[in-house]
């Protein structure tokens, strides 16, 4: 930017000097705004990234983790005393039971969605609205009529001799 102390002697400069130094501080300005309106954009991108890696690898850590802890628990009943292969299926039962609540509490949820009833009722309202609208008529004069006699031109006689369509009428037609 240029300095306040500059303007001292502005009193001399003419009007469009001064016009032209304000376009050029205001364009740098702009500038200056785009440029930190980018800096700021690409640091939360890159804190977003950063983020969900972040959560990705939480994920997959989490993935391989669960068939570890379930042998674990599977391990572990097996030393209270049952045998392996009911360890292992009171484990597997327990997941059975597990995704089945998940999946009844899922299917609550999805039977609680209803259609966007507020939205619909206010396209309808505007599409009742905006069917009852017809354009302004304009009177429709021919291009070449401005300025010169009428017949004047090869043009001028065409354009004449063709018969007169409201243009009106055939944008509110095919508006509707």
């Amino acid at each position: 930017m240029s300095d306040p102390g500059n303007y001292a002697g502005s009193a001399d400069r003419s009007l469009g000097q001064l016009f032209a130094s304000a376009t050029a501080e205001m364009s740098a300005l702009v500038h200056d705004e785009i440029a930190l309106a980018k800096a700021e954009v690409r640091q939360d991108v890159k804190r977003g990234v950063i983020g969900s890696v972040a959560f990705i690898v939480t994920g997959v850590l989490i993935l391989f983790a669960i068939p570890v802890l379930s042998f674990a628990a599977a391990y572990g009943i097996h030393n209270l005393g049952l045998g392996l292969a009911w360890s292992f299926l009171i484990v597997g039962g327990a997941f059975i039971l597990l995704g089945i609540l998940l999946a009844l509490f899922g299917l609550a949820k999805f039977k609680k969605v209803k259609p966007p009833e507020k939205s619909i009722a206010s396209a309808k309202q505007t599409a009742a609205v905006l069917q009852g609208v017809k354009p302004h008529p304009r009177p429709v004069e021919p291009v070449g009529a401005i300025g010169r006699a009428p017949g004047s031109t090869l043009a001028g006689k065409a354009i004449e001799s063709r018969p007169v369509q409201d243009e009106a009428a055939a944008v509110a037609r095919s508006s509707t």
